[in-house]
């Protein structure tokens, strides 16, 4: 038995030698990652309308659990933008106590999804729609940090987005240009230190700088100590939230809607890991190793957590070698957190809002955006473009949902429209289809090689014969003009068969009995095969009357008018 099938990264890693120069490029990576994931968790915590030590204790549990069970040698969990936008509206919707519940039902459905092998199904979501709710939700984040950036009071913000735009031109009037001056003199750093000094942390740096400014000229800049108060130096007691049936209720659509983005989002940044070094990543450990940290986040008082593509990118630049680094990170949080709980006061809102619009620029995936948009076919257009408006003007939800159902319902076009039946006796050719006819010169199976009896009549079926175009089959020997002795259904180009295609083919039967006409069908599949077997379809139709090619279909085809004759 392959025990590497079962146990996390951190453990199997182990097995090909450990050595003091691995411990040391982890914990030199594990710092730098905690260094970033500091200012990074509580802004997100605050932007997600939480305090800011909610983010560490969510960075610290969740770093460790992820790191310590997961699939990969190299992912950083904690919390990430891509949640901000869900968290934000539960929590209005449902409160802080709502909030857990979903996220103690999300961690449940990501160890299911992981314990019944669905992490490869996941990365299968289509990429338009992947891109669309990724810009959306990096536009929202934008949007809710204009308050902060410029200084604006406002006692409560709504979650839409047209009312927050409504909300910021009424109050645009009471601008703090102290608070102003300090966002964009950060905004510019952050981004001038990452193409000057790509090694340098510039989060910490602005955060440093901007914290002794305001401190040291008494700036009236609100800042995390004038809104939150104090922070706690240590991890809270774990606590089991109050669960009730009608609080799960209401927070199921929101628990799988955290489920389904924390498992695309950790898998996407496995992907990314595995791209810059090579490494395989094993999805469905991962997918359990999330489940567990959010489960654990709860107990906590955290918020939901993934993993963080960023950071995780990071690790790797800082020279990680194995999950180690990642649990180093969780450590060095921990000990950030009991040493300057006090120093983390002075952070500016302001400072923290620019990190989020630095954020939210990474997030944006502009290129990508702007690619499909102008170079990308129509459909996959309308699904980028649908997902990200939904995605912004109404919600998360149903931004994803739609997108989702909508790529399948195209996906279902596509596949009606490179399936065709077609008739192929002699020079008759009748298309059902949008494919134009084979070259038969080339095929050693064309029919124009082979002698087809006068009461024989041949069609064809190109592609998979599922519901889609099931009802096309019934109208075929209404194109004929009298009913043959034998009508044989070539099926060798046809890779799968749903239970509707099935049905309608036991219906094609029915009206082929019913006309007398004896029906034959050449090169089915094994699979295919075995499926009419199961399902008894074998039996009605005669296993004689299933056949491997066209010959063996002519030949049986020519012992039945034999017989009736």
């Amino acid at each position: 038995m392959n025990l590497s099938h079962y146990l996390p990264r951190s453990v199997t890693i182990f097995k090909y030698g450990y050595t003091f120069k691995n411990l040391y490029a982890d914990t030199v990576s594990g710092i730098t990652v905690a260094i970033i994931a500091l200012p990074l968790a509580m802004a997100f915590a605050i932007a997600s309308g939480v305090s800011p030590e909610k983010g560490i204790f969510t960075a610290i549990i969740a770093g460790f659990l992820i790191s310590l069970l997961g699939g990969s040698k190299y992912q950083i969990g904690g919390p990430t933008g891509a949640f901000v936008v869900v968290l934000y509206t539960v929590i209005l919707k449902h409160g802080f106590d709502g909030l857990l519940i979903a996220t103690l039902i999300a961690g449940i459905l990501l160890i299911l999804m992981g314990a019944f092998k669905l992490g490869n199904i996941i990365k299968f979501i289509p990429y338009p729609v992947t891109v669309g709710f990724t810009s959306a939700i990096a536009l929202i984040i934008f949007t809710s940090q204009i308050k902060d950036f410029f200084g604006l009071s406002i006692e409560k913000m709504p979650a839409e987005f047209v009312e927050q735009w409504s909300v910021y031109g009424e109050h645009f009037s009471g601008v703090n240009f102290y608070t102003l001056a300090i966002a964009s003199v950060c905004l510019v750093l952050l981004f001038k230190l990452k193409s000057l000094y790509p090694k340098v942390p510039a989060p910490i740096v602005v955060i440093v700088l901007s914290s002794l400014i305001v401190a040291v000229f008494n700036l009236p800049v609100e800042t995390i100590g004038s809104k939150f108060g104090s922070l706690p130096s240590t991890l809270p007691f774990p606590e089991f939230p109050t669960l009730s049936f009608d609080k799960i209720r209401a927070v199921f659509p929101d628990a799988i809607t955290i489920a389904l983005l924390g498992a695309i989002e950790s898998l996407l940044s496995c992907v990314v890991a595995d791209g810059m070094t090579g490494d395989k990543h094993h999805s469905n450990k991962e997918l359990i190793a999330q489940g567990t940290a959010n489960i654990a986040c709860v107990f906590f008082g955290g918020i939901a957590a993934t993993g963080a593509i960023a950071r995780t990118a990071t690790n790797i630049k800082a020279g990680a070698f194995s999950p180690l680094s990642g649990i180093i990170h969780a450590f060095m949080l921990l000990i950030f957190m009991f040493l300057f709980s006090k120093l983390i006061l002075l952070i500016p809102l302001a400072t923290l809002a620019a990190v989020l619009v630095v954020v939210s620029w990474n997030m944006s995936e502009f290129h990508h955006f702007k690619a499909i948009t102008l170079k990308s076919e129509r459909n996959d257009k309308i699904v980028l473009l649908m997902t990200f408006f939904l995605t912004v003007l109404v919600d998360l939800n149903t931004g994803v949902q739609t997108g989702i159902m909508l790529a399948g319902l195209l996906f279902i076009k596509r596949m009606i429209d490179v399936t065709d039946i077609q008739s192929r006796k002699e020079s008759n050719f009748i298309s059902f289809g949008d494919e134009d006819e084979e070259d038969e010169g080339k095929d050693p199976d064309a029919l124009s090689l082979r002698a087809v009896p006068q009461s024989v009549e041949v069609f064809e079926i190109n592609g998979p014969f599922f519901f889609g175009v099931a009802d096309r089959l019934k109208s075929i020997l209404d194109m004929v003009e009298n009913p043959p002795k034998v009508f044989i259904l070539r099926m060798r180009h046809v890779p799968m068969i749903d239970a509707t295609g099935l049905h309608a083919l036991e219906e094609f039967l029915d009206l082929c009995m019913e006309s007398s006409t004896t029906l034959v069908l050449s090169g089915v599949g094994l699979k295919i095969k075995t499926k009419m077997h199961k399902t008894g379809f074998e039996n009605k139709i005669g296993l004689s009357n299933i056949t491997s090619n066209i010959d063996k279909a002519l030949q049986r085809s020519r012992e039945i008018i034999s017989e009736q004759e």
